[in-house]
């Protein structure tokens, strides 16, 4: 059984979209962190349905060795982007990207194309290999 493809199909299973999972740990405790994303927006009450669902699941195969919290909800109008299809999903959303060289970017995003993420900056058009690419998010100019 893989763990992710279950999660997923509860998930989709409320109308929503796997966004992501991670496991951190903070204040010493550890927590298996949903992401997930709807149209129209995620609330409280789908957050705790898709929680109230999970958890059977979960203490039977649980996502992490030793006691964890379950965490379910929306990754944010600021959001990290890690995968091809987080990218795909924000074209046209602004992006702050810091690069392996340690230089940061700022601009609008355009596209995923063949491995790259493409930005509209101020320099116009440029290209950025994911591999090349340290730290992505999303942001919103407040």
């Amino acid at each position: 059984m893989n763990l992710l493809d279950e999660v997923k199909k509860v998930v989709e299973s409320h109308g929503a979209r796997l966004y992501d999972t991670e496991v951190v740990s903070e204040h010493g405790h550890t927590i298996y962190r949903v992401y997930v994303l709807k149209d129209g927006g995620v609330d409280l009450d789908l957050c705790a349905d898709i929680s109230r669902d999970l958890s059977p699941m979960l203490d039977v195969y649980p996502p992490v060795s030793g006691q964890y919290y379950l965490e379910v909800s929306s990754p944010g109008v600021e959001r990290t982007l890690k995968k091809p299809e987080h990218f795909e999903q924000s074209v046209g959303e602004k992006v702050y990207l810091k690069l392996s060289s340690g230089d940061k970017v700022k601009g609008t995003l355009r596209g995923f194309e063949d491995g790259e993420v493409v930005l509209e900056t101020e320099h116009g058009e440029e290209r950025f290999p994911l591999n090349e690419i340290r730290k992505a998010r999303t942001y919103y100019e407040w």
